[in-house]
């Protein structure tokens, strides 16, 4: 009898897995497979080959570009001469001495002090009551800023850090209370100073302010007239800005932010009515005044600015 011959036993189909590198070191592709994935952006190697020893075939390549979400168009980043282009014509303005004195100054103040600012509303009433008292009869009609600087003076003497200035480690605290005014120039920001404020005549202080700001707007202030400050008053109120915070003149301890007197709501004597309200804010250096030593001195010119007469005769 003829004995029966088994029949090997059957192989089963490999599984697919990623390509496997030809002998060269390269992926094993179709040529027809690699156009293809060059011409998608399609990396071979993430792709698991169906060939013989997962060799990647045209139909791989095509499943994978069919099952994967095509990229977004990339755009061209714009050349320097296209953005250039797009500002048009470009003229350059070199700084005079006066607008790089201030860039220097101004950026040494935001660099190096810890400032912030408070602020507080109050009623001129009084004081453009006063004002109207005064036209006519004085010599020199005193500007609503006037006032500001001659009764923010005689505050000044009575919280005499704020005049004072943190410097090198310790607190200086200045005898005389000289303060600047900041005048726009036709070039940049430049604060006289009118000096001794506090002991000046509402008269004598609205004289010197405006022969300061003629000078500065004639380009004739000198160095004597810009030296010497304690503390500094920006007055933007002319523009109709209703408050702002400036940048503290280095090396004083706070610049006050004075704002348009406007018609507001506000309680006056227990009702609702229109009155005429002013926002003051200081910006003070953080080292040498606080929060409590800001909102006194505010509070001290508030009721001093309410009740102008006491501070001015």
């Amino acid at each position: 009898a003829v004995a029966a011959v088994a029949a090997p036993p059957a192989t089963a189909a490999p599984p697919l897995a990623a390509a496997s590198p030809a002998p060269n070191g390269a992926l094993s592709a179709s040529p027809v497979a690699r156009r293809l994935a060059t011409a998608h952006e399609v990396e071979l190697g993430e792709l698991a080959g169906s060939g013989p020893h997962g060799r990647i075939l045209k139909a791989d390549v095509r499943a994978w570009i069919e099952a994967t979400p095509a990229k977004p168009p990339v755009s061209p980043a714009p050349t320097a001469a296209a953005v250039e282009g797009a500002k048009g014509a470009v003229s350059v303005q070199e700084l005079s001495r006066l607008q790089q004195t201030v860039a220097r100054r101004m950026a040494e103040a935001r660099a190096t002090i810890p400032d912030f600012t408070v602020s507080v509303d109050a009623d001129m009433g009084a004081v453009l009551a006063l004002r109207e008292q005064l036209r006519g009869r004085a010599a020199v009609l005193p500007s609503i800023n006037d006032i500001i600087v001659k009764i923010a003076a005689r505050a000044l003497r009575r919280h005499p850090r704020v005049n004072g200035a943190y410097r090198e480690g310790r607190f200086e605290l200045y005898e005389r209370v000289n303060v600047g005014i900041a005048v726009a120039a036709d070039d940049g920001l430049v604060v006289p100073t009118i000096r001794d404020a506090d002991r000046l005549s509402l008269t004598e202080l609205a004289t010197e302010s405006r022969r300061l700001a003629q000078r500065v707007r004639d380009g004739a202030a000198s160095p004597q007239d810009l030296a010497g400050g304690t503390f500094t008053i920006s007055n933007l109120g002319m523009f109709g800005v209703d408050r702002f915070a400036g940048v503290i003149n280095p090396p004083q301890a706070a610049i006050l932010c004075v704002g348009a007197v406007a018609q507001r709501p506000a309680v006056h004597q227990g009702e609702l009515a229109v009155r005429s309200l002013l926002t003051l804010t200081l910006v003070s250096d953080h080292r040498i005044l606080y929060g409590a030593d800001a909102a006194a001195f505010l509070a001290d010119l508030r009721t001093a600015l309410e009740n102008p007469l006491g501070e001015l005769l």
